[in-house]
């Protein structure tokens, strides 16, 4: 499989890129600037010469977003997935009082917006079969049941990413094109902190069993975690 990760340089978007190429597939990885792309990615471009593709891809600027597609069209390349990974957490533990509303719109511009640009350009490249899937990166903190009073930022943009997510997978559901919003659970990343007790490379793993139809997803559910189980909406 053809798959394209956003926030390909670290954390969970490393480790999906590293879980994905060691099962044999091709990662084209989305970065911002590619020329100043993490050690540990280029040590697994240079493991995986013909599995790695560096990409230059911003997703809070809407024509890198149409570049990279372009370019891909351009070399006649298509996808079986698309992974939006990337995003930020700000604000963190601010009241409603204290929050920076800039700061608000910045994270709706990278969590939400950002898959947005992506799956607005490189839909087009998606093989539309039953073997295809969409994966947006959410969180628990998305839940409306699991509203906490808390990272403003973060949780509003991951319930909108929900919303995005069933959108889309109604819009896709005649082409059998599986869409997901995937919690990855509390992970050892520079978000999670070091006290999170799971690891990226376990998220990575679930994450690629759903992928490749190793999980049997046996309910109705776009929001999921990485065992395929549907998250509390």
């Amino acid at each position: 499989m053809k798959l394209l990760i956003t926030g390909a340089n670290r954390g969970l978007g490393l480790a999906l890129t590293t879980e994905a190429v060691k099962r044999g597939h091709t990662v084209f990885a989305g970065v911002r600037n590619p020329q100043r792309h993490s050690d540990a990615l280029n040590h697994l471009s240079s493991l995986f010469p013909n599995k790695v593709k560096l990409l230059q891809l911003n997703v809070a600027d809407e024509s890198t977003c149409q570049a990279a597609a372009e370019k891909l069209r351009a070399d006649h390349i298509s996808l079986d997935v698309i992974i939006n990974n990337a995003g930020i957490l700000d604000e963190r533990s601010k009241t409603i009082e204290e929050i920076d509303i800039e700061k608000v719109e910045q994270t709706f511009n990278i969590n939400l917006f950002g898959p947005m640009r992506v799956v607005k350009y490189f839909l087009p490249l998606l093989y539309k079969e039953s073997d295809s899937t969409v994966i947006n990166i959410s969180s628990e903190a998305g839940s409306f049941q699991n509203a906490y009073g808390g990272d403003y930022p973060y949780a509003l943009s991951k319930s909108a990413l929900n919303m995005f997510s069933e959108q889309l997978r109604n819009y896709l559901k005649d082409d059998e094109v599986s869409v997901y919003a995937v919690h990855p659970g509390w992970i050892k990343t520079d978000m999670g902190g070091e006290k999170a007790p799971g690891t990226p490379e376990e998220s990575a793993h679930g994450i690629m069993d759903i992928i490749e139809r190793k999980t049997k997803i046996i309910h109705n559910s776009s929001f999921i975690n990485i065992k395929g189980e549907a998250m509390p909406q």
